[in-house]
């Protein structure tokens, strides 16, 4: 096996988990900045300058609080479950094409991990591996919330996966590719998928919501009800585990629906730009433009959340299987009817 191959995959790898964990860090102060904004307040101010450095001394905190295992947990479990919350979010980065090739010393460097011919399909996989940390870590506590939480995020992640697969399917009828590095290739300059499946990407956006708990779909930790959910029992960086993999997973939906949906690498008038600069450069400002549609994501995410006030658990079932699954149905209909008839005529 080529050497400079593993290197350049794991310099990749390492750099990509590093950026997860970054913006993982520093959507926690975003996120407090946001609320703060919109609930007329400062928010942090204390840690560093504007606060800047509070998501270190959260995390330092973490780090050095006493760690608290229930003598009745099942205690292999009760340590496998954040883990496998925490695994499962950032591998989902691994197929994500994050911008064109570099070429470094005249060898093409793709800023992708692996562009294997099933990226959907891998993501749809492990956004399904995921909801194990958290149901693993509902039983585990032996805590009778936390397992009523873990039930309520299990079946909350089942009935908005059905919807959000169905509303990529009329997607994959227009691309004919199930690869994201081809899908993002199509979308060169302004035809980005959008503008031809604007039902499809509302469903899929309103899914994104409800995998990942996010408000106004985040019963599995309502606390009039279930206390903190299903991390109730945890303490220390167990439970940063759990938080952390929101974020990441919160940063992975956004990467995906910009994948998807809004050009990834792709922005108006880039050939222009890239007639006046390097190759190396010109793909570099579209691995910027990606994570500037990312964060766009992230702060919407953030501005729902102080806006909108959570459903409740039978409005939430409800819009999952009586709302979203027969529009998805039906935007699949219209989509196929329209690809037959242009491509008869």
């Amino acid at each position: 096996m080529d050497i400079n191959f593993v290197i350049e995959k794991f310099a990749l790898v390492t750099i990509l988990f590093s950026i997860s964990l970054v913006i993982a860090m520093y959507s926690t102060y975003a996120e407090r900045k946001v609320a703060a904004f919109l609930q007329d307040r400062l928010g942090p101010d204390r840690a560093g300058p504007f606060g800047i450095l509070q998501p270190l001394a959260d995390g330092l905190k973490m780090f050095m609080k006493e760690e608290i295992i229930p003598s009745n947990a099942s205690k292999w479990l009760f340590m496998v479950g954040p883990g496998l919350a925490m695994l499962c979010a950032c591998i989902g980065t691994a197929v994500i094409p994050w911008g064109q090739d570099l070429n470094i010393n005249g060898r093409v460097v793709p800023l992708q991990v692996t562009d294997i011919n099933v990226g959907v399909l891998y993501l749809f996989g492990v956004v399904s591996l995921g909801v194990y940390g958290v149901m693993i870590g509902g039983w585990a506590s032996n805590n009778k919330y936390s397992l009523l939480s873990a039930i309520r995020a299990a079946s909350q992640n089942i009935s908005y996966e059905v919807a959000m697969g169905l509303s990529i399917i009329a997607l994959l009828l227009m691309t004919n590719t199930l690869s994201l590095r081809e899908i993002v290739a199509q979308q060169h300059g302004w035809h980005w998928n959008v503008l031809y499946q604007p039902l499809g990407f509302i469903i899929f956006m309103v899914c994104s919501f409800a995998e990942t708990n996010r408000a106004p779909f985040d019963l599995p930790e309502c606390e009039t009800e279930l206390i903190g959910g299903y991390h109730t029992e945890y303490s220390s960086m167990k439970l940063g585990f759990y938080l952390f993999a929101e974020y990441i997973n919160m940063f992975v939906s956004s990467a995906v629906m910009a994948t998807l949906y809004f050009g990834g690498y792709n922005y108006p008038w880039m050939d222009t730009v890239a007639g006046h600069v390097s190759p190396n450069v010109a793909a570099l400002i579209g691995t910027v433009v990606l994570f500037a549609k990312i964060f766009m994501f992230i702060f919407f995410f953030m501005w729902v959340r102080w806006t909108i006030p959570r459903f409740r658990y039978d409005q939430l079932m409800n819009l999952g299987w009586k709302a979203l699954i027969p529009l998805a149905i039906a935007n699949i209909i219209v989509t196929g009817i329209v690809i037959a008839v242009v491509n008869k005529f």
